[in-house]
């Protein structure tokens, strides 16, 4: 009897074993070879450096709350762009205290762009808190202020943001967009470069 269950459990203990390493092991070792090898970039979080030391990743938002910068979408994560806090404002389109920030962006962004209407993506939040890419409307909105602040022609920087425009993925996945960090480290190097 004792030996029946054994040479039945056998079978069962070896698979989940022999699965263990390759599904755990073998193959997440596999595609992280292959990911290195082929799209290193990508495989190591699309990160951003500037002389030798990483200041952001291409995949999330950061704050930029100065004139002179293009301002991302709002974020609801921790205290605002915490990739450790990643997350919604939880509030239903019924919440008194989202309707009061949506309002008040509103205000501030129309003072700043009289006689337009506010792109949708400038006012709400991403379901990540940490979307670094807006329309190329919600950037051409801005272009106004950004150029006025850094002394440059609302025209060269129209040209930048077409510039920065990424189609969607393939032609057909996803819309048109503006990675914020990138075009704001565009306008950076252009600034550094005038001045040298």
């Amino acid at each position: 009897m004792n030996n029946d269950i054994l040479s039945s459990f056998r079978p069962a203990i070896v698979m989940t074993l022999l699965f263990a390493l390759l599904l755990g092991i073998a193959y997440p070792l596999a595609l992280t070879g292959i990911g290195q090898a082929l799209f290193p970039h990508q495989a190591n979080g699309s990160l951003i450096e500037d002389n030798g030391k990483v200041i952001g990743s291409e995949l999330l938002a950061q704050g930029f709350a100065a004139d002179r910068y293009f301002h991302p979408r709002p974020s609801a994560a921790g205290k605002g762009y915490d990739p450790l806090a990643s997350s919604g404002s939880n509030l239903g389109p019924a919440s008194q205290a989202l309707h009061d920030r949506i309002a008040g962006d509103v205000k501030t962004l129309k003072a700043s762009v009289p006689g337009s209407s506010v792109p949708l993506d400038l006012v709400t939040a991403s379901a990540s808190g940490l979307d670094p890419d807006i329309t190329p409307e919600a950037a051409l909105y801005q272009v106004a202020r950004v150029a006025k602040a850094r002394g440059m022609s609302e025209a060269a920087l129209d040209v930048i943001v077409a510039n920065a425009t990424k189609g969607p993925l393939f032609g057909f996945l996803g819309e048109k967009r503006v990675n914020v960090l990138l075009l704001n480290r565009q306008l950076d190097s252009l600034s550094a470069t005038k001045t040298k």
